[in-house]
């Protein structure tokens, strides 16, 4: 990560931020304007939309997987007598959001689950 505080960069050894799992290095520093006086080119605004285009679909392309996985494994619990979820995994999974994406990861990993499994009631 660059020391410059205002930049962003990617983490050159394909890891997330958070040190978890492997994600696609993005092709270029980030910069985040100090204010008013610093703003983004227009070039950098378009490129950094491709770059949010481009996560977008990737991101799109995990929670289809995850999906599909995670109702396979429920489909083999409720197969085998088993109960349709399982509250404690649920909940590390919630925390486990909270804790890497702060106030709205709850809501995001809500959303996870719910599709994983269907709503509840």
């Amino acid at each position: 990560m660059s020391e410059n505080p205002s930049a962003l960069s990617s983490n050159s050894d394909n890891e997330t931020p958070a040190g978890k799992g492997t994600a696609a290095v993005s092709p270029f520093e980030v910069r985040t304007p100090t204010g008013t006086d610093d703003p983004l080119s227009s070039a950098e605004i378009e490129q950094y939309r491709q770059e949010i285009n481009r996560l977008d679909n990737l991101i799109i392309d995990a929670i289809r997987r995850r999906t599909a996985i995670s109702k396979a494994v429920g489909k083999t619990r409720l197969g085998s007598g088993g109960t349709r979820l399982v509250h404690g995994r649920e909940v590390q999974i919630i925390n486990s959001f909270r804790d890497e994406l702060g106030p709205e990861g709850p809501a995001i990993a809500s959303a996870l689950l719910r599709m994983g499994r269907g709503r509840l009631g």
